[in-house]
């Protein structure tokens, strides 16, 4: 008999060899019908796995994450089997299920793939869908797989790199991949798939390599869900960061700067602005004191951090100064230059805790092919700081950083979010540095505080940073796509590494622990996230122009200045269109730019004294007339409203 422990907490005995789908049906004949996935000590099996020794075990359904992963790595599988079938020459490579979807990496030769084969290959993926084919794992000798692979030269690197008896296949129908496990019990339950787009992208990321063909599909248990999907995926081109960066005239990327290297525009320029001006007057509050660090570091002190030994070869080349010997690196983070700030002088337990703030702009050398928008950028922007504490202030001091990240999601309108605790992949402990008393330490205060806040929360393993764990804020935007923006890590490593130190009440020097967080992530993406899910309608107090103040004709020139004028003794935000335009032309260029308000001003508004008021988005409805001092109450008043204290 086995121990099988549930994610309840409750354990149950089976005889061994009993797999997850039959652990699913002595619960419920219901879940059993819904598994399509499992892990067992944190490992992904297949439904089908014999289970011989006791663990922990988690069943998957179309509803998880885990479960749609597996649903599309088997797609991956469907969809190679048929592209193989209609391109003979074709040599697959690696085929993984992403984010939204999956991906196969497929070499061509001679052939070429379009838009236009899209529809054969769906199609012939559904084929082999309602077939019903099993998903089944086995094992090969490193020998079999060359052999199978003797005319594959991608499959073959890949098997070289492997231990003999680590090799496994997966068979469905009359096609076996390379792969180590994770499906869906059978291919009926794909019924519908999409191939979505096709791109180009090198053998492994290496530049160096052949360019390969990306195929990117999603699949679905219901033709109802791609249904949505698809509209949903309409709606996100028309909100593309990129596009509307564009129109709304916030940044721009040029060849000759660099790729991943965005240029901030005017508007743009002042919209960063603004939301940095935001959370300085909330970080001045919470006791953030300003600190200001190069865009350059030694070699050195990153070798210190364990920077460089985790991403050294993804970072730019060194900077090589005249004397000889002499390395310097673009600074790829903060924190090392923040611990090298509180290390410039000595420090009392009374002192503590020291909170470090910085916008501080970072660079990492990203694939060329990795590069998207704002979203994946070689040089960007984090509103970072570094809180130095004392342990028993660390509880304190969490849970205040907490409430800055709420209050920045209240005033920007990300109410839907999930904090995910990132802790350790336990299977893997090379990844990470330091002890691991610390590190139990450091997950059971994030667990703690996520509790005492009572904040929804999920423990992710593996997606802790290398030198601690982290709570991160994933947000869902207006179309239901999930990001990750806030985090806040807990660091027992660096502070070691630094050999930073206070003086205690005992009057020992003891190590101080150290807080990492950032409300916003990078500027870049921020902002990027904010634009998508407000299609650029961005909130009142945010908005680069607030009112568009708009002359029936040259003739109103002074009376336009005159209200610029009252409007900005009040400090709104406002642009004169004085051109010789129709007020139509003005109107919908004024909506265009997504201004939230529009004046009218003509003959009779000049004579009154008074202004005609159209809010953005309002064509068909009568425009209101009031006074300017009326306008600039209703104005502050909404500003107010949405911007709540700190």
């Amino acid at each position: 008999m086995i121990k099988i422990t549930l994610p309840d907490g409750s354990v149950k005995e089976f005889a061994s060899g009993i797999t997850p789908m039959e652990v699913a049906k002595s619960i419920s004949e219901g879940l059993a019908r819904n598994v399509i996935s499992a892990s067992f000590n944190g490992t992904t099996v297949e439904t089908t796995t014999e289970l011989t020794t006791d663990g922990a075990l988690i069943l998957y359904t179309w509803n998880d994450v885990n479960g749609k992963k597996a649903f599309w790595h088997s797609t991956s599988h469907v969809m190679a089997q048929a592209i193989q079938e209609l391109f003979p020459n074709a040599k697959l490579t690696i085929g993984p299920a992403i984010d939204n979807g999956f991906y196969y990496d497929i070499d061509f030769g001679e052939d070429k793939i379009s838009d236009a084969d899209f529809k054969k290959i769906e199609d012939r993926v559904l084929e082999i869908s309602k077939e019903k084919h099993d998903f089944v794992m086995r094992s090969a000798t490193k020998a079999e797989a060359l052999e199978l692979y003797k005319d594959n030269p991608y499959k073959t690197e890949l098997i070289t790199n492997l231990e003999d008896g680590t090799i496994t296949f997966c068979d469905h129908a009359t096609f076996t991949d390379l792969c180590r496990g994770g499906h869906i019990p059978n291919t009926g339950i794909i019924k519908a798939v999409k191939i979505l787009n096709i791109a180009g992208a090198y053998w492994r990321g290496d530049e160096k390599n052949k360019q390969l063909t990306r195929v990117y599909g999603i699949s679905f248990p219901k033709q109802k869900e791609l249904t949505e999907y698809l509209e949903l995926l309409e709606e996100a081109k028309r909100r593309d960061h990129r596009k509307l960066g564009k129109e709304l005239e916030l940044f721009h990327f040029s060849q000759k700067v660099g790729q991943g290297l965005p240029l901030w525009l005017p508007k743009g320029a002042a919209l960063r602005d603004r939301l940095e001006q935001f959370l300085r007057k909330a970080q001045k509050k919470a006791g953030y004191e300003q600190v200001v660090t190069p865009h350059i570091g030694s070699k050195e002190l990153y070798v210190t951090s364990g920077h460089y030994a985790k991403y050294g070869a993804d970072s730019f080349q060194p900077i090589h100064t005249p004397a000889e010997g002499e390395e310097f690196l673009l600074k790829p983070m903060n924190c090392p230059h923040h611990c090298e700030i509180y290390n410039a002088k000595p420090w009392s337990y009374k002192d503590l805790p020291k909170r470090y703030a910085e916008f501080g702009t970072v660079y990492r050398y990203e694939q060329s092919g990795e590069l998207h928008g704002l979203t994946r950028v070689r040089g960007f922007t984090q509103d970072d700081a570094h809180i130095f504490c004392t342990p028993e202030q660390l509880d304190a001091e969490f849970k205040n950083v907490i409430d800055l990240v709420l209050y920045v999601f209240g005033s920007l309108g990300f109410d839907n979010f999930t904090a995910q605790v990132s802790v350790r992949d336990l299977s893997n402990p090379d990844k990470y540095i330091g002890s691991v008393e610390n590190w139990e330490k450091a997950e059971q205060a994030i667990i703690n505080a996520a509790k005492d806040k009572g904040l929804n929360y999920v423990i992710e393993s593996g997606e802790a940073a290398f030198y601690g764990p982290k709570l991160d804020f994933m947000v869902k935007d207006a179309l239901g796509r999930s990001w990750q923006l806030g985090t806040i890590q807990v660091d027992y490593n660096l502070p070691e590494r630094f050999d930073l130190s206070y003086k205690g009440a005992d009057n020992q020097l003891h190590r101080p622990v150290m807080i990492h967080r950032a409300p916003f992530g990078s500027m870049e993406r921020f902002i990027a996230i904010l634009l998508e899910n407000t299609a650029g309608n961005f909130p009142l107090w945010l908005m680069p122009e607030q009112v568009a103040i708009l002359s029936l004709s040259e003739k109103y020139e002074n009376y336009a200045k005159k209200v610029l004028n009252l409007l900005e003794n009040h400090e709104i935000r406002a642009v004169v269109d004085n051109r010789n335009e129709t007020i139509g032309k003005k109107i919908r260029e004024a909506e265009v730019s997504k201004i939230p308000y529009m004046l009218i001003l003509g003959e009779e508004e000049e004579k009154n004294n008074t202004i005609s008021v159209r809010k953005h988005g309002d064509a068909g409805k009568t425009n209101e007339t009031m006074t300017v001092e009326a306008f600039a109450a209703l104005i502050n008043d909404e500003v107010n409203k949405s911007l709540k204290q700190f």
